[in-house]
């Protein structure tokens, strides 16, 4: 198969979560180590930091790989998802994975997949670890994809442990309290392994206290320990966390005297983040008149800081571009949009997404009122052609919808 084909297999063949959903959530680490005995136990070759939390890990995680690439270091960096191309999941110093290597790792493991009804994900990351050895990284960040606990990442003895935040997100299988969600994440602590912590509240920090004592864990709290700051590419008001929570994990590191990070590759990480990495959609400023802001933002706890940070800005009138998937708790996000703006309701083209009329009539009753239009190209574009040059168009809601716009 080539490229192209094998890429339809992986979305076609197998349940993806990010495309379906619930059906494709395995609360079960059985398959993944199955495949790891299968192709060699790569996992065990790379040496990793591990990335949880409920927003924040993509950010964090880039700006982590960014920094230790400064510092002359091979690193590895795997999340997920994607926003254009599935090649962004895996890369070795901002560089992609190959079509090559993708194409023949699964047309090597083809049969043993479905023998044993492997996940994507599931996939997704023994290809991830086998690339890693393969490419020979000095280290690799490794970002959960859900959860944490039993998630298909939680198979590596990592240096350092890393939890960002906590909040209601994917309640379905994580539970519906932070301290249940917090408990799934804290599953990623390992035995005399450190762990840093980004922000916390009351409830999850006695869960991660509890369980980095179970572990014998050295556990920091970055929000308390770090006042420092670096201007960095990424902007945003919900980096000021996420940027703390990456100097403690480097404070952590240097600690271990292995790798060798000064204040310059800290500095020089933070300001070329977009450029060593290619991270894209958080507070991305896409056009200038109208001014055009994408962001990946999708649940509560990250809306309110990007709403938040809308309100900050200049305009005349705003626009926003919304799409949302079908399993979003729409009476806990919906109240956070402002009432004045202009809405373009779409449904991300995905078998998740949610129908742009249902969107619309959910919306009607917190009185944000807009059209509807059958694709995220068709919303951007009549937002476009609506708005004058001091105006402000905002798009989000979630992943897909930014990256169908990206």
């Amino acid at each position: 198969m080539n490229y192209q084909e094998t890429i339809k297999w992986l979305f076609n063949q197998l349940p993806v979560y990010q495309l379906q959903g619930a059906t494709a959530y395995k609360a079960d680490l059985t398959n993944t180590i199955l495949l790891v005995n299968h192709i060699g136990n790569p996992e065990k070759k790379l040496k990793c930091i591990h990335v949880a939390g409920t927003n924040g890990k993509g950010s964090s995680s880039h700006l982590l790989a960014s920094v230790l690439h400064e510092a002359g270091y091979k690193v590895g960096l795997y999340t997920s998802p994607h926003l254009k191309d599935f090649r962004e999941r895996i890369k070795v110093n901002g560089k992609e994975i190959s079509e090559e290597f993708l194409c023949d790792f699964v047309a090597k493991n083809k049969s043993f997949f479905e023998v044993n009804e492997l996940s994507f994900f599931e996939m997704t990351v023994g290809l991830a670890f086998e690339y890693f050895v393969k490419e020979k990284t000095d280290i690799n960040i490794i970002e959960v994809g859900m959860g944490g606990r039993l998630d298909s990442t939680n198979i590596i003895t990592p240096l350092i442990s890393v939890i960002t935040n906590i909040g209601l997100d994917h309640t379905q299988f994580l539970g519906n309290t932070l301290e249940k969600i917090a408990f799934e994440k804290a599953g990623i602590i390992k035995n005399k392994i450190p762990v840093v912590i980004g922000e916390y509240s009351n409830e999850t920090r006695k869960v991660f206290e509890a369980k980095a004592n179970e572990t014998n864990s050295e556990i920091y709290f970055a929000s308390d320990l770090i006042n420092k700051s670096y201007p960095s590419s990424i902007i945003g008001d919900y980096q000021i966390q996420n940027k703390k929570t990456v100097i403690q994990t480097l404070k952590v590191l240097q600690s271990q005297k292995e790798f060798k990070i000064s204040e310059e590759n800290i500095k020089n990480g933070f300001l070329n983040v977009i450029e060593n990495t290619g991270l894209q959609g958080r507070w991305q400023q896409i056009l200038e008149n109208p001014k055009v802001i994408c962001d990946t933002a999708h649940n509560s706890h990250g809306l309110k800081i990007v709403l938040n940070q809308i309100q900050k800005e200049k305009f005349d009138q705003l626009h926003i571009v919304l799409g949302v998937v079908n399993d979003k708790d729409l009476n806990e996000i919906l109240p956070l949009f402002p009432k004045k703006a202009k809405y373009y309701f779409c449904k991300p083209n995905i078998p998740r997404g949610l129908n742009e009329e249902t969107l619309q009539e959910k919306a009607k009753i917190f009185q944000l009122n807009g059209k509807v239009f059958n694709s995220v190209s068709n919303a951007y574009n009549d937002a476009i052609k609506n708005a004058n040059q001091n105006d402000l168009i905002y798009i989000g809601g979630s992943t897909f919808v930014v990256a169908e716009i990206l």
